[in-house]
Parts: C-alpha cells; sequence; structure tokens
C-alpha cells in the first residue's frame, strides 16, 4: 500500500488519497524512477541546478501523492578534467575538493526541500566503478568498441570533441572558449551502427523526448548522420583521475561514458541485480538542453549496444538569463540562490522557478522582478487570504462545523495533466486562479460593513464554504507538489481540532520594491 499521508485533517493511505483526490479507480502502486543530470562539481551550484532539481522534486511528490512508489537518484561527476583544473586553482588536493563540493551538492537538495533516495559519486570505487566496466565490457563484447588515433578540437569545460563546423567563430558554442586541439590513441564507440535504430526509437516516441521542439532538434542531429565518439582518455590527459579500462591500464573511461552510467549504478547495477531488476529503466531523465545529445543519442546508443533497456522520457528544460543573458561573473549579474532563500525562503523560490521559468524554454530573472512576484504573488496574494480567512475563523472548532464539499477533485484533476506534461507553471497558474478568486469574493462582499446579522450569515458562509477554509484546504493539497512546507503551514492552521491564525503571515510583506538594485544587490 502507499505511504501514510495527512488530508484534511485525517489521516489517510495513499491509495485512499488516490481515490479522494484524483477520483480514480483503485490501481496497484508502480514504480516510478525519475533521476536529474548528472552535475559537475567544480564550482558551487546555482540556479539552473536550482531549477531542474525543484522540477524534479515536483515530479517525486506528485507520484507519491498518488500513490506510486517513487525513486529520485542524483550524484557528482567527479572524473572529469575541469574538477581537476578546479581543484589545481583553489589549491586543494583533488580528493578533499571533490568531496567538499559533492556535499555542497548534496546539501543543495536538501536545502530546496528535495529528498533525495540516491547519491552517487563517480569516484565511488565499490558501487559504481563495477557498473562502468560491466557496460565498457558488454558494449566491446558486441564489437562496438575498438581504438584508432584521433586528433581533434576538444573543449574541457564540454568534455567532448568539436568538428570545426560546430564552432561558433572557432570558439566552443556554449562556453565561447577556443577549444584545444588534442591528438592520442583513444577507444572509440561504434555510434554509426545505431543511425537507423535512434531515427526509429526517436520517431515512434519509444524514446520519448519533451518537449516536441527539442524532439526534432535531435533527430535531425541524427539524420544528419553521425559520427563514432572517443569514450577513453590517457592518462597523462585525464590526469590519471577516473574510471581504468578493464584490461588497459593506460586510459581511462571517457568522462559521458562514465557520468551517464550513474543512473544505474545509483539502483544497483554491478552490484545488486535485485535492486536493478526493481527500478531499471528510468521512467524520466531531467536534463538541460545543452546535454540533450548525450542523453538522446551517445547513451541509447550505449544501452542498445549493452542490451539494455533504454529510459522511457528526457524532459530537457531551457536556461536560465538575467536581463536577457547568460549569467556570469564577468557581467557582474549571478543571483546566488542562497541569497534567495535566505531572504524569501525555500517556497518562494521554488515558486518563482516553476510559475516564472519556462518549462521548455529558457526564462528570465531579475532581483526586481523576483521581489515583485513574491509582493503580489505571495505576500498580498495567498498571504493576505490565508492570513484573512485565519482571522475569521480563528479559534472556532473544526469538528463542529459542517464544511462544504470542497473542490479538492477538480482543482487537481485540472492541474493533474499539466504536472504530467511538466506545465508546471500552467498548473500554477491555474491554482492562483483560485486564490484571485476566494480573495475577490471576500473584498466583494465587504463583510466589514454589513449589518451585524447579515454579517454573521456572510462571515459563516465564509467559514464554512469554499471561499474560505474548503477552499484553502483544497488549495493546500494542490500546493504540495509546488510548495510543500507552504501547504503544511495552511493544513496545520485549518485541519483542526481549531483554527489558528498565525502569528507572523506566511509570506511578509517588502517595504520597498522600487529601492531593489539590478546590480543584483539584495
Amino acid at each position: 500500500m502507499g505511504q501514510q499521508i495527512i488530508f484534511g485533517g485525517q489521516q489517510a493511505d495513499g491509495q485512499q488519497v488516490l481515490s479522494r483526490v484524483l477520483a480514480v479507480q483503485y490501481r496497484s502502486m508502480v514504480k516510478f524512477y525519475v533521476t536529474t543530470a548528472i552535475p559537475y562539481v567544480n564550482a558551487r551550484p546555482h540556479l539552473g541546478h536550482a531549477l531542474e532539481y525543484v522540477q524534479a522534486d515536483v515530479i517525486r511528490r506528485y507520484h507519491r501523492l498518488i500513490g506510486d512508489e517513487v525513486h529520485l537518484v542524483s550524484g557528482a561527476d567527479e572524473n572529469a578534467l575541469k574538477n581537476v583544473q578546479a581543484a589545481e586553482k583553489a589549491g586543494v588536493e583533488v580528493k578533499t575538493f571533490l568531496e567538499r563540493n559533492s556535499d555542497i551538492f548534496r546539501k543543495f537538495y536538501a536545502d530546496l526541500g528535495v529528498e533525495l533516495n540516491g547519491f552517487r559519486r563517480g569516484t565511488d570505487e565499490k558501487f559504481h566503478w563495477p557498473g562502468v566496466q560491466e557496460l565498457w565490457k558488454r558494449c566491446n563484447i558486441a564489437g562496438d568498441i575498438y581504438k584508432k588515433t584521433y586528433k581533434g578540437l576538444y573543449c574541457v569545460g564540454c568534455e567532448q570533441f568539436y568538428l570545426p563546423k560546430d564552432l561558433v567563430d572557432g570558439k566552443c558554442p556554449a562556453h565561447l572558449k577556443e577549444p584545444e586541439e588534442v591528438a592520442e590513441e583513444n577507444y572509440f564507440f561504434k555510434l554509426t551502427r545505431y543511425q537507423k535504430q535512434l531515427e526509429d526509437l526517436i520517431e515512434s516516441n519509444e524514446l520519448n523526448i519533451i518537449p516536441e521542439h527539442r524532439r526534432n532538434e535531435v533527430l535531425s542531429f541524427v539524420k544528419q548522420g553521425l559520427e563514432d565518439f572517443s569514450i577513453s582518455r590517457s592518462n597523462q590527459r585525464a590526469r590519471k583521475v577516473g574510471v581504468p579500462i578493464p584490461g588497459d591500464d593506460s586510459q581511462k573511461v571517457y568522462v559521458w561514458f562514465d557520468a551517464l552510467t550513474i543512473y544505474m549504478t545509483a539502483v544497483g547495477y554491478g552490484y545488486d541485480e535485485k535492486l536493478w531488476n526493481k527500478w531499471w529503466p528510468a521512467d524520466l531523465h531531467i536534463i538541460g538542453k545543452d546535454i540533450i545529445r548525450f542523453h538522446c543519442v551517445y547513451w541509447p546508443a550505449m544501452l542498445l549496444s549493452a542490451g539494455l533497456p533504454l529510459p522511457r522520457t528526457v524532459f530537457s528544460h531551457g536556461f536560465i538569463t538575467s536581463n536577457g543573458q547568460k549569467m556570469s561573473k564577468t557581467i557582474g549579474n549571478v543571483i546566488d540562490p542562497y541569497d534567495l532563500i535566505n531572504k524569501y525562503g525555500v517556497d518562494a523560490l521554488r515558486y518563482y522557478l516553476l510559475r516564472e521559468i519556462p518549462p521548455f524554454d529558457d526564462g528570465d530573472i531579475t532581483l526586481k522582478r523576483f521581489a515583485e512576484v513574491y509582493q503580489a504573488d505571495l505576500a498580498n496574494g495567498l498571504g493576505n487570504l490565508v492570513q484573512r480567512v485565519a482571522k475569521m475563523g480563528e479559534g472556532l472548532d473544526l469538528g463542529k462545523l459542517q464544511l462544504e464539499e470542497g473542490s479538492e477533485v477538480n482543482l487537481l484533476k485540472k492541474i493533474e495533466p499539466l504536472i504530467q506534461s511538466f506545465k508546471f507553471n500552467e498548473a500554477l497558474e491555474i491554482i492562483w486562479r483560485e486564490v484571485s478568486g476566494i480573495d475577490k469574493y471576500i473584498s466583494r462582499k465587504e463583510i466589514w460593513a454589513l449589518p451585524s446579522e447579515e454579517k454573521q450569515r456572510e462571515l459563516n458562509r465564509i467559514i464554512h464554504g469554499t471561499e474560505g477554509i474548503t477552499g484553502l484546504r483544497d488549495i493546500a493539497e494542490a500546493l504540495q507538489p509546488f510548495m510543500p512546507e507552504t501547504a503544511e503551514r495552511i493544513r496545520e492552521i485549518f485541519q483542526g481540532p481549531k483554527v489558528v491564525a498565525p502569528e507572523k503571515p506566511l509570506f511578509p510583506r517588502l517595504a520597498k520594491i522600487a529601492k531593489i538594485s539590478e546590480n543584483h544587490e539584495l
């Protein structure tokens, strides 16, 4: 059976919540395995990481809400040259640097309200390396790995080779730096062998890529003709960091062949067959648009070669800009997510990322815009409404109230398909229509100006009805995947036994938004 959930002041089993909340037929619990991208840990996490992790958490919480058994995994891509260079620049021993930064990322999830079920590090020799080497062996047995001397243009930032035609003014399109010319003997993977299979998988949506315009980009890339790619680095170039290649001590596994395998080693691949069989394949990979080729071309081809099941869906999100520009220390427009959390709270950050950043395209953030959204939607919107209704009903015994049947089924049914299709902004828009509707109803009635008898009658209607406590309970349930702390606080106020108005508002109002600096000083 499902997990225990507090619903409307009563404890209910997850499957009962499924029937009551979503009004669907009883079904058996199903597994749902979701992953985020495995980040390099050469620097601190940024807002782009926060966006992806919060999106993953919405999916995780939604599937738990409907009674599924969910597994959310991330990790640390540690076997990259850029990590070694960052450690050297910081004057810190590489092992110490990787441990420290991996812990920072692991903590970042928790600070965002995200609960991971697994976090696999690339330097884990016991639980990661055996899986990487097993994948290598399977691809080798399939005849898809060979060795040759190669000369090419390599971007350390991307950890990939580029063809001259792929560069922009001779520079890497992602990092705007000239790649270095590398010549050495490496192992290669026969990607060309899987061109037709990949085309068929993408065209049939057996490998489901969302959104559609990203799917079309990948399909176009594949149809232009694939080339075999390098999957190893010499010890000299790898600085001896990385997973050793079976049978060749002079080479290390290429970072992308290594890091992608974390999705499997995090659930037992190479060491726990029972765990592996339970969770694989992944139901959903959540990634940024810049690494979509690795996940939708290289990764499925490697799995096809190894005879392993493919992930079912890849959801690719865009980037976060500031004032229309990529965040950069040079430009001076970098916004630290912790600054926003410390000033506004974690749910305020989650709300902005999910409501204001389009799930399928790039989205913008400035401190001023963040403050405006916070003030309008959270402080003057939801927070003010909760405070008003709580004050009206303060001290009432909820057990004796005959509350109207709520709109919880309808509200959740409205947003359910939007969550399933990753349209988080549209789901929140619907929830906020409910917030606005209740708020406008209360203001329109002008209860404070009514004669005492009529005032009491209208007050009772608001307290008992969907324009008051019941409506806010509905909203709290719908907000669970998006703003879990806020949802819990609203439930605590209105779940009983008595209504308890909070001493402090959920979202305190800001004093002077106009004076918030656009040079990124809070």
